[in-house]
């Protein structure tokens, strides 16, 4: 078992995405969505700005590839829904449709240019080749946690880390089983008076 921690820098419920019944990061993070095993947690912070908080950790439960996961019934409700009236139907992370030729286009999502694709966003995003999935996770959002200064280590810049002491792992699975599961706040950035974000609290 592996612990991965980076940090977020838009936590808006798009990647990683907390809603029904899931935790999933299917966008950004390339080296971590290929190199994460089933059994590892993936643990995001705040910026350093706003204190390392920490906003979510997820257990990888399941692993699967893009096409994979848009053709999975499980996850439909994570194909943005722009024409729908809740906040949370329009964050949905399963934005890359498989075409015939093996290749993807980026639906409208909050990683494309309004309907039309965003390059640069779409190669990052392929480049991590695998979706990420948990059913164990814990999501803080805009009520992050002040790290415990055990799990000073799990700090980190831009990119991520993944080699942690045994007593440092120790102790985060100690301190993360003690922690209320599923999605306890809205993302940080998220609609003031919105509650739309509590109806993803159900099974996916």
């Amino acid at each position: 078992m592996r612990l991965h921690s980076y940090v977020v820098a838009h936590d808006t419920g798009f990647s990683p995405n907390p809603f029904w019944g899931r935790c999933t990061l299917a966008c950004c993070k390339p080296t971590i969505r290929r190199t994460a095993n089933v059994g590892d947690w993936v643990v995001g912070l705040s910026p350093k700005k706003k204190g390392n908080r920490l906003i979510y950790a997820m257990e990888v439960e399941e692993i699967l590839t893009y096409d994979a996961y848009y053709r999975d019934a499980r996850f439909a409700t994570r194909i943005p829904n722009f024409s729908a009236g809740q906040v949370v139907a329009r964050c949905g992370d399963n934005i890359y449709k498989p075409l015939l030729n093996g290749r993807f286009r980026q639906l409208e999502s909050m990683h494309s240019n309004g309907p039309n694709e965003n390059p640069k966003t779409k190669k990052r995003d392929l480049r991590g080749e695998r979706v990420l999935i948990a059913r164990r996770f814990h999501y803080f959002g805009s009520k992050a946690l002040r790290l415990p200064k055990q799990l000073s280590a799990l700090k980190v810049g831009r990119a991520h880390k993944n080699r942690f002491a045994r007593s440092t792992i120790a102790f985060f699975l100690k301190f993360i089983s003690s922690q209320p599961p599923g999605v306890v706040a809205p993302p940080s950035h998220w609609p003031v008076g919105n509650d739309s974000w509590r109806f993803g609290q159900g099974c996916g």
